[in-house]
């Protein structure tokens, strides 16, 4: 008995020291800049459903007619459930207006906070409790 005791004790201390993959999170101002807000009006191309943050990609249309591919990332999936959004609530070809944070370095990347339907509809997508500006509009931060 105690040699199966010794044996389970030994696997355990194996299976707690063997090393286990980690998941890459970062805070807000790792990567965006709470200085540098953006407000993309276009398309989706694809959402991006993945964790620890989805992926909005939107079409913007510039001005000389130009388009340019923006990445804006929203919160966790499980996040963005609660609040009532789907990976099919937004599908390609919905036109949306995004308002966030652009990524540090100026990329076509961004930190969405809210995005705005052609109907008027706001849903708040961004991630709470990471680093980013608190401005009343997540309820969580109430």
């Amino acid at each position: 008995m105690r040699a199966i005791a010794a044996i389970g004790f030994v696997v355990a201390i194996g299976v707690l020291a063997a090393p286990s993959p980690v998941l890459s999170h970062h805070a807000f101002s790792a990567e965006f800049d709470a200085d540098m807000p953006v407000t993309l009006r276009g398309t989706v191309t694809r959402m991006e459903w993945v964790n620890p943050h989805a992926w909005i990609h939107v079409a913007v249309e510039k001005e000389d007619g130009t388009t340019e591919a923006w990445m804006v990332e929203g919160g966790a999936p499980n996040a963005l459930l609660r609040r009532g959004f789907t990976k099919n609530s937004l599908p390609p070809g919905t036109v949306i207006m995004v308002e966030g944070y652009q990524a540090k370095d100026g990329a076509m990347r961004a930190n969405g906070r809210d995005i705005t339907f052609e109907d008027g509809t706001k849903l708040f997508v961004g991630s709470s409790g990471t680093g980013a500006p608190r401005d009343g509009r997540d309820v969580t931060e109430r």
